[in-house]
Formats: structure tokens, C-alpha cells, sequence
């Protein structure tokens, strides 16, 4: 069965598959099934919740992230960029997320965003991140969660340049309509980006 993407809001997912269901950066949750996989891009309020983390965590869930995660949050896995981890029948790649000309995410603190691939089926969800030239060494994408919102990450029209170096089969766009953007931004996307685009309503 292809994995079912579920967004949570901002830059929040849940994916469920046969194998377990796996979280991204899980935040402002009103509940949801246990995680066997929480991956955390950075640790930025809106990104790392450890009250969130709690809520849907269980005896065997496997968080992964970079070390400034890990200081907040005992256990983790620590990852990096380029790194690659198998954890349980799951795939994990990191590569870089970081801003080139902008302060907010540096590209000295390492953080990251994530390819989970689930069986062959590879879902890559960016992080906080600008277009970044590293982004032509992520490949085979069957859905690529790309940030719209403008300001601390990409806008619409530089995540269409991002779906260029990536070429994924289908976009959903993120980081829109809770603190920075909003539908029109996502929109946007849609109307410009050159693959498939699916505008996800919040299920949380």
C-alpha cells in the first residue's frame, strides 16, 4: 500500500504505512496513533515539540535528529547531512536545509531535512531551507513537502526552482497558514511548480 501523507499544519506530518507510522517535525498535535518513527528537521520551537513528542511517543519509538535535537530530547538518534540510516524496515537520508543569505537557519548548525524511504517509496520532506545547490543530489522523489511561506524559508516561486533541481513526481507544499504565509502562497506553487501539486488540508 502507498503510504498515506496526512499534514498536521505548518511543517508537521504524519505518514502511515504498512511498516508504522512515521512523524515529521510533530507539532500543535490534538492527539493522533502512536509513532514508531519521529524525525525533527531542527530545533526551533516550531519544529521540536517535546510536549508533542510525548504525546505520540511509545515503548520503541526511534526519534531521529540533528545534535542540537538530541540535547533537548535524550536518545535521539543524532544525524547530520549526507548521513543514511536504516531503522527497522525504514530508509532515513539527511541532506542539508539551511539558508544561504538569510540568518535564520545557518548552514554551521547542520540541520536538516529527510528522505524516508519506505519500501522504495521516497517521500522528502526539506526542512527549513532556502534553494540550495546541495539540492541536486536528492533523487528519486515520488512526493517532495516543500515550504511556500516566504521570510524564513522558501517563497512560492523558489520552491517551483526547487521542484526543477529535484524533479519530483508530485509537490505538497508546507510552512504556510500558522505563523508565516498563506494559501495564496500555496497556491501559487501550484500554478507555477513543474510536476503535480496537491494542496493538503490540516488534519489536526
Amino acid at each position: 500500500m502507498e503510504p498515506r501523507i496526512i499534514w498536521l499544519g505548518h511543517a508537521s506530518f504524519l505518514i502511515e504505512t504498512d511498516q508504522g507510522n512515521i512523524y515529521i517535525d510533530p507539532w500543535k498535535l490534538k492527539g493522533g496513533p502512536k509513532a514508531d518513527l519521529i524525525l525533527v528537521t531542527h530545533s526551533h520551537m516550531d519544529h521540536l515539540s517535546e510536549d508533542d513528542i510525548k504525546m505520540i511517543k511509545k515503548d520503541g519509538t526511534v526519534i531521529v535528529g540533528p545534535p542540537d535535537v538530541a540535547e533537548k530530547v535524550p536518545g535521539t538518534v543524532v544525524i547530520g547531512p549526507g548521513d543514511m540510516k536504516n531503522i527497522g524496515t525504514f530508509k532515513v537520508e539527511c541532506h542539508a536545509a539551511y539558508n544561504p543569505k538569510k540568518e535564520f537557519h545557518p548552514s554551521t548548525n547542520k540541520w536538516v531535512g529527510f528522505v524516508a524511504d519506505i519500501g522504495g517509496f521516497r517521500i522528502y520532506h526539506s526542512g527549513d531551507t532556502d534553494v540550495i545547490p546541495e539540492m541536486k543530489n536528492i533523487k528519486n522523489i515520488d512526493v517532495a513537502l516543500l515550504p511556500v511561506g516566504g521570510t524564513y524559508t522558501m517563497t512560492a516561486e523558489e520552491a517551483a526552482e526547487a521542484v526543477g533541481l529535484i524533479s519530483p513526481k508530485k509537490a505538497i507544499p508546507m510552512h504556510w497558514g500558522d505563523i508565516i504565509g498563506g494559501r495564496e502562497d500555496a497556491e501559487k506553487f501550484k500554478k507555477i511548480a513543474g510536476c503535480d501539486v496537491q494542496i493538503l488540508e490540516p488534519k489536526n
